[in-house]
């Protein structure tokens, strides 16, 4: 990815108030993107485990999805969520978490994005979504 992407992504992560409070960050290696959610104990929803909010996962999960999409379509008009579902497979615990998005199809108007969040090992995530979102005509 370019120093555009790189700006780009930059720009989507100061732009949403959300991605600012759970202090999502991203990184960009070639062509993938890896987002980042440190852990923060206002983010706990369990705190016997503790785990985190299923929804600060879910958030997490979709702002990612939007990163990607912002990053790789070019528009710099934030794309829609039309809907999303997310699988939650095992605890997220409190520690940090990271997801990437693959763009599965991508059209003139929509996106099919699947996105996989995982913690220690990438070939165990804690959830995963599968979202379509209606991409910004010009």
């Amino acid at each position: 990815m370019s120093e555009a992407d790189h700006a780009k992504l930059g720009a989507f992560l100061q732009r949403a108030p959300y991605v600012r409070f759970l202090g999502m960050r991203a990184e960009l290696a070639g062509d993938e993107m890896t987002a980042i959610l440190p852990f923060s104990p206002h983010l706990v929803g369990n705190t016997t485990i503790p785990a985190l909010h299923g929804g600060v996962i879910g958030g997490f999960l979709e702002m990612t999805a939007l990163a990607q999409l912002w990053v790789t379509q070019g528009s710099g008009k934030l794309a829609k969520t039309i809907d999303v579902t997310i699988e939650y497979l095992r605890p997220g615990r409190a520690m940090t978490t990271y997801a990437r998005a693959d763009l599965r199809t991508v059209g003139r108007r929509v996106a099919n994005v699947h996105v996989e969040a995982w913690q220690e090992a990438r070939s165990h995530p804690v959830a995963a979504l599968r979202g379509h979102f209606l991409l910004a005509g010009d």
